[in-house]
């Protein structure tokens, strides 16, 4: 069986990723998503529950890791997120080997909103950036239950901007509107197939 063709998906906050990476799931690509393996990793009997007890056991509530206690602790302790992610890396790059060893699809897309930021994007053999205008992605993520403007420009903070992903992507797809992001998606998948990104 030949190797899945890998392409990363990125896109900072309130730009369409989750949306676009069902489009891609649509048009019969296999998806993997950072967000939803740290649930997993988290989660009751999750395999990053004894190593995260083991560096702060208040933060493991009904067997499972309470990301409430996890802020907290980030917040009060500022080595707190550097030993977090020396624990929980690993463990999230090993869900990603095993669904790529699983998958028998031809293109891999994996779901990853800090993609530039953690300097993966050498371990695909392409990346599409999801983008917006900036009043658009502003309207989004403030339209979610319990986001603040001062949260907002935090997490904004925290990523590369939007301009720098779109020059260092291979694809760019706009999803101001969701039919020309499904036209981008369509192109995208048919490009990769056809052997030609």
């Amino acid at each position: 069986m030949t190797r899945p063709f890998r392409l990363g998906l990125t896109g900072s906050i309130g730009m369409g990723k989750s949306t676009t990476a069902r489009m891609f799931a649509e048009a019969g690509c296999a998806v993997w998503d950072a967000d939803a393996a740290v649930h997993r990793l988290y989660g009751p009997r999750g395999a990053a529950v004894s190593a995260i007890a083991a560096l702060h056991p208040a933060a493991i509530v009904d067997g499972a890791v309470s990301r409430d206690v996890l802020k907290v602790w980030i917040r009060n302790d500022p080595a707190a997120l550097s030993r977090i992610e020396a624990v929980v890396h690993p463990l999230v790059a090993a869900d990603r080997a095993d669904f790529l060893a699983a998958t028998d699809a031809d293109i891999a897309v994996f779901d990853i909103p800090l993609l530039f930021e953690g300097g993966s994007e050498r371990g695909f053999d392409a990346v599409a950036v999801v983008t917006a205008p900036p009043e658009t992605q502003r309207a989004r993520v403030l339209a979610r239950p319990g986001m603040t403007e001062e949260q907002f420009e935090s997490l904004l903070a925290k990523q590369l901007p939007d301009a720098d992903k779109r020059a260092r992507s291979d694809f760019v797809i706009e999803t101001d509107d969701m039919a020309s992001a499904q036209i981008a998606v369509s192109r995208i998948v048919k490009t990769i197939r056809a052997g030609h990104a």
